[in-house]
């Protein structure tokens, strides 16, 4: 049986390139900043309007804030598949920024004029929407400013990835003012704050319109994504062989080397993989192929779009492995919030540390601990492991899932003390009084600052693997995928917080009832996530350990398809 050929030619139309470069990057980086800056400052003080506006209990507000954060997480799904698939990534920008400033000037009247709760929740909800349309699309939009066929730009775009993150950090550093301006000006003051931030960011937007370099809508991967399920099920008779260079279909060659300046995105054909062997059969000859003059998508699939889908599918997993980790993330916005806020803030005669402010202490330890892992871990690890990054993407998060643990532990130990202080006090029953002097809150410092050494590890990992590690045709799912891991570990916290507040009050009283955090046992819910987060980490071994990394094949030598890649 002969390879399957086809006789449709690829017909290369090469658009005009428009400017791009830094100078285009540069208004897209500053909508980024803005986006950090507005959302950073809305929902790591949330927890305190709604529980001092709004008046709701802290295990409720609590939910709310996460089920916020969740829904927000998931929404770059949608906006992901729509960019992609229909509106193009520009297109995608504008559509969901001008809903995040509808959102933001709906929020500010539910607060002032208005001050109707149900409008402000469905205001709040507006704005997910926008952040869903945002995420997925602004990065990847600004790094094809740089074009990777010219060298100069090619190196650029490598630090174009660095000033990224460092203006992702720099927003939510900056977000600490717009909290300040909450809590000492007024809700009403701040939410006004951010909303003109938003608005002159999309100004800005549309004033480096004219240096864009644009693409339009490259398809639905999920179409991809069907097309090898339907084929290897229609399939599912068929025999396969242990030589695939002969009997299966390698159309994707073919299409890397005639059109490398085609509109859509370069996938570079990847090798054959032992894993998932049930899809093998999409890619397998029969008769039926071999007769045909044209190829069925959905009867026959190349080497490469098979293991696209495998990449997607070895993903999960890891996917699965991590939500633990950020269930504890979503206290950082929560309870840990409202346990700063019965701490002396004091810093001076006249001036007091907002309780949400105290997060920007994660960004300051992530600038600071980034540059010493790139610049002094990574050579010292490289000694001993031989790997160019010192240690894999793998090792890396799972380092981060380790201090996680730690984090807990340490949350733990705090929050024992803080009610230590309380009960000598005697305020164990006046929540809303400061315990003064003896317990500053810089004893959250190191909670904090683990929470920053986590996020550099594992996070960034995060962000990396599901970049590398799925088809340039797909990174904008990949990118999707990962933030959903917040939106879902967020909202896997409501589901702790409820089993344990069912746990508790069936064994006596409730760990987190009501507003009195004295009474909350919170110490006990931080030990329960530091057994959990242990367990997981041990999931997470076994996952990684079974992990195998894309490797695509050389196109001058398609004969190494079938090598398979070490194990993690």
């Amino acid at each position: 049986m002969a390879e399957y050929s086809t006789s449709n030619a690829l017909h290369c139309n090469q658009p005009s390139t428009p400017k791009g470069g830094w100078h285009a990057a540069i208004f897209i980086m500053c909508v980024e900043f803005t986006d950090r800056f507005a959302y950073y400052g809305l929902t790591g003080n949330l927890i305190q309007y709604l529980t001092e506006v709004l008046h709701q209990p802290t295990a409720t507000a609590s939910k709310n804030v996460n089920t916020f954060i969740g829904v927000s997480a998931l929404f770059p799904l949608l906006g992901g598949f729509l960019a992609d698939s229909y509106l193009g990534r520009f297109n995608t920008i504008v559509a969901s920024s001008i809903i995040y400033v509808l959102g933001m000037v709906l929020l500010t009247l539910s607060a002032s004029v208005l001050k109707n709760s149900t409008l402000f929740f469905v205001a709040l909800y507006i704005l997910s929407i926008g952040d869903g349309g945002h995420k997925p699309c602004v990065q990847t939009f600004a790094a094809n400013q740089f074009n990777d066929d010219s060298p100069e730009e090619k190196i650029a775009k490598s630090s174009f990835f660095n000033y990224w993150y460092l203006g992702l950090v720099a927003g939510g550093l900056a977000s600490s003012i717009a909290i300040y301006i909450e809590d000492n000006a007024g809700w009403v003051t701040g939410l006004e704050v951010i909303t003109g931030a938003v608005a002159i960011a999309l100004v800005l937007f549309f004033l480096g319109t004219t240096t864009y370099r644009n693409e339009g809508p490259t398809g639905s991967p999920f179409t991809s994504m069907a097309q090898v399920f339907v084929a290897s099920i229609r399939k599912r008779r068929v025999g396969t062989t242990l030589d695939p260079h002969i009997y299966w279909f390698r159309e994707d060659e073919h299409k890397h080397n005639m059109c490398p300046l085609q509109s859509q995105p370069k996938s570079p054909p990847l090798a054959y993989t032992h894993q998932f062997r049930f899809l093998d059969k999409a890619m397998v000859i029969d008769d039926l192929d071999a007769s045909s003059k044209t190829r069925n998508p959905w009867r026959l699939c190349s080497v490469t779009q098979v293991e696209e889908v495998k990449l997607l599918l070895r993903l999960i997993p890891i996917w699965l492995s991590c939500l633990m980790f950020f269930v504890v993330q979503a206290q950082l916005n929560t309870f840990i919030v409202k346990q700063g806020e019965t701490m002396n803030r004091s810093i001076g005669p006249h001036f007091q540390i907002p309780p949400a402010a105290l997060q920007s202490i994660v960004s300051v330890i992530i600038l600071i601990i980034v540059p010493i892992y790139d610049r002094l871990f990574v050579p010292f690890a490289r000694k001993f492991t031989g790997h160019p990054s010192g240690i894999t993407v793998l090792q890396r998060i799972g380092l981060g899932l380790f201090v996680s643990v730690l984090n807990m532990i340490v949350a733990a130990l705090l929050e024992a003390k803080r009610v230590g202080v309380a009960r000598d006090d005697n305020l164990l029953e006046n929540p809303n009084k400061t315990i003064l002097p003896i317990m500053s809150v810089w004893w959250m410092l190191p909670q904090y600052a683990i929470f920053g050494v986590s996020n550099a590890l594992a996070i960034v990992g995060l962000q990396q693997l599901f970049y590398s590690e799925v088809a340039e045709t797909m990174r904008s799912l990949g990118a999707a995928a990962y933030i959903s891991l917040f939106g879902i570990g967020t909202l896997a916290s409501n589901v702790v917080i409820s089993v344990v507040e069912d746990v508790s009050s069936a064994t006596g009283e409730k760990w987190l009832a009501g507003n009195n955090l004295n009474r909350a046992h919170l110490d006990c819910f931080y030990w329960v996530l530091a057994a959990l987060s242990a367990v997981n980490l041990c999931i997470y071994i076994l996952v990684a350990r079974n992990f195998v990394y894309k490797k695509e094949i050389n196109v001058v030598d398609p004969s190494i398809n079938n090598i398979d890649h070490d194990q993690v």
